[in-house]
């Protein structure tokens, strides 16, 4: 899941700057991509914390 919405950030973001031939446009491209890069990343980190507190608490059990 992670993985397709990495996929699709960028997706979006390239096509964006393809298409995008005004360099205010551009830019705000940049920025909803870094914004949305950013808000992926975390979404991930999230993901992998929760993880991580399963993997503790399954072998802390045992």
């Amino acid at each position: 899941m992670e993985k397709f919405i990495l996929g699709v950030a960028i997706g979006m973001a390239g096509g964006a700057l393809a298409v995008a031939n005004n360099c205010k446009l551009r830019n705000l491209v940049k920025k909803n991509q870094e914004d949305l890069m950013t808000k992926a990343e975390q979404y991930i980190d999230s993901k992998l914390e929760k993880m991580e507190k399963k993997t503790e608490e399954a072998t802390s059990q045992n």
